[in-house]
């Protein structure tokens, strides 16, 4: 499950933060509109990082892919893909990464592929005890449940076109920055959401 904190305010908001870094990116084509239209969720075993996977669209548009991790301090050396800072009302200061260059993130999303694993629900609490919820897109590997997962350590990206790279050791993690691009891979990460089902990322 994925705690999430239905009173709480960040300052700015996630889709604010979103909006201001989406420019830098190679691969957004600058027209403006888009909106959250899914997102899905991992857990992390440590409990430290949060992590969500956005997809952003809106009519006429493309749709973009763009995961976020949450950190409660700095991710030493990735000031390359910090998208900002938030001040969370319950968890004080936040700092809001690109997942391709968080190495919880990607080893989420090795995880997920290679044995065949799906993203979690949201988890919450209004008074009442535990309560779960869907998140409103879902995801889920190709993989084989039980298949021994490669561990992930330093992690380095690069944009190609409408894909970024992500290298750690021998693999290679594919991630389809527009949502729709082939990616050939042998095992890859499916999302479905009211807006269809395709592949967002690949493992080599």
């Amino acid at each position: 499950m994925a705690i999430v904190y239905p009173h709480a305010t960040l300052s700015p908001g996630k889709r604010d933060l979103m909006d201001a870094w989406l420019p830098s990116r190679p691969w957004f084509d600058g027209l403006a509109g888009r909106k959250p239209v899914g997102s899905f969720r991992f857990d992390d075993p440590a409990g430290e990082v949060g992590m969500e996977g956005f997809l952003l669209g809106g009519e006429g548009l493309s749709t973009l892919f763009l995961p976020l991790s949450y950190r409660a301090a700095e991710l030493a050396g990735a000031e390359e893909h910090l998208v900002g800072t938030t001040e969370h009302s319950e968890l004080g200061t936040r700092w809001v990464y690109d997942g391709a260059g968080d190495p919880v993130f990607v080893q989420s999303l090795v995880t997920a592929m290679v044995t065949g694993a799906a993203g979690v629900d949201h988890e919450y609490d209004l008074g009442n005890g535990p309560e779960s919820s869907p998140t409103n897109a879902q995801v889920r590997g190709s993989g084989t449940p039980g298949t021994d997962v490669p561990t992930v350590g330093t992690v380095t990206c690069r944009d190609d076109g409408p894909l970024t790279i992500i290298e750690t050791g021998a693999l290679q993690v594919l991630l389809a920055r527009i949502v729709g691009t082939d990616v050939a891979a042998d095992a890859d990460l499916t999302v479905t959401w009211k807006g269809g089902t395709a592949v967002i990322a690949g493992l080599l």
